[in-house]
């Protein structure tokens, strides 16, 4: 029996893929497996029993990732599944923020019993927000994952010019990208030929604050800021600054701060990118089944800190080491020579090795290895 502690509520045709050999409730003590969605576990002191963590969604900045790899923990996300989600509500705010909608609908709640006179009230005070078409205006998409691929080809099909730029642009996400996109080398070019910058990647040391007053002096006069990313990628004072300048026309968020709140031309939304049924749903059968697939049979997919590695379900018994990278030799030597059908992957300076044999002996000098994080048996 595997014991599932969630700490968000987890659609249940997730949860239910996992079957009668699991218990999953909010108040388990001894979980051998998290499901979390946006609960902060910075805090969280892990059991040591503790295996894997799941994230219903793609951003992992409310687990702490270090912390995790170095007890051992698998840390998963779920790429992808809320794309769709986001993608839609990021070509909500490109709508929002060209044509003053949120604006003007506030300002037709003021007429209010204005009676007969609301007709011409309206028409007499429209021209205050008028905005521009996005037909043959260029987006510069900055992160072109599952999200920003998306966004990127429907704003193709929308009749706009796209720009992408990713540091980290696999073959896979450039195949996906309709052929009219075009991938420029550097955030400069981005920046200067963009009327709309959406942004589509995770906030780290490198990324946090990168929009701010020295790459908006990069950009066009009256640029829109579209962040469906993380709220940190933008430094506040910085937009707030543009936004008062005229440099930026609007500022499209959801993930609205203190500061931003009230600010004119500052459109926020309550972090609704993934708040779809379609997507929680989505966002819940891949992290159950990235659960139940490691547990069972030691398989990694779609892990944020071990390397992944796909399994067979093992005919006997099967043991798993997560441990740095360069302590492979000692782990291998530690295995006595029954190397056989032995598997192994590094990222990023950790590596993860499993061997199908007779775990009996093995394990305990496993686990005595220096940089070993993790030694557990299945079967």
């Amino acid at each position: 029996m595997f014991n599932i502690l969630t700490l968000n509520k987890i659609a249940a045709c997730g949860t239910d893929r996992l079957g009668d050999n699991y218990k999953v409730a909010d108040d388990i003590q001894s979980p051998d497996a998290i499901m979390v969605r946006s609960a902060a576990m910075h805090d969280m002191e892990f059991d040591p029993v503790t295996l894997a963590v799941a994230r219903a969604g793609a951003g992992v900045n409310n687990i702490p990732l270090d912390k995790c790899t170095e007890k051992g923990i698998v840390v998963f996300n779920t790429p992808g599944a809320n794309a769709n989600a986001v993608k839609e509500l990021v070509l909500c705010g490109l709508f929002l923020s060209s044509r003053r909608i949120p604006a003007a609908i506030d300002w037709c709640k003021t007429l209010k019993g204005e009676g007969a006179n609301v007709s011409k009230l309206v028409e007499k005070g429209k021209s205050q927000f008028v905005g521009p078409e996005i037909m043959g205006k260029t987006l510069g998409v900055i992160g072109l994952g599952a999200i920003g691929a998306k966004v990127a080809n429907a704003a193709v099909a929308l009749g706009m010019d796209v720009v992408g730029y990713d540091a980290f642009l696999t073959d896979a996400a450039a195949a996906a990208l309709a052929s009219e996109v075009k991938v420029v080398s550097s955030l400069d070019e981005v920046y200067a030929a963009s009327d709309y910058v959406s942004l589509h990647l995770p906030c780290n040391d490198s990324t946090r604050g990168m929009i701010n007053a020295d790459t908006f002096a990069k950009m066009k006069d009256s640029v829109r800021i579209l962040n469906f990313a993380r709220g940190e990628l933008v430094d506040n004072a910085s937009v707030i600054e543009a936004l008062a300048s005229g440099k930026c026309a609007a500022y499209v968020t959801d993930f609205p701060t203190d500061e931003q709140i009230g600010v004119d031309g500052v459109v926020a939304m309550p972090h609704l990118g993934a708040s779809t049924p379609e997507s929680e749903d989505n966002c819940a059968v891949m992290a159950a089944d990235e659960i139940k697939a490691y547990l069972e049979k030691g398989e990694i997919v779609n892990s944020v800190n071990v390397p992944a590695m796909r399994l067979a379900a093992p005919a006997g018994k099967r043991v798993c080491v997560i441990h740095a990278e360069s302590a492979f030799a000692d782990v291998v030597a530690a295995m006595e020579g029954n190397t056989a059908n032995v598997n192994t992957a590094s990222r990023k300076g950790v590596s993860y090795t499993v061997a199908d044999m007779d775990c009996d002996c093995v394990a305990e000098k496993l686990s005595a290895v220096d940089g070993v994080y993790r030694v557990r048996v299945i079967g």
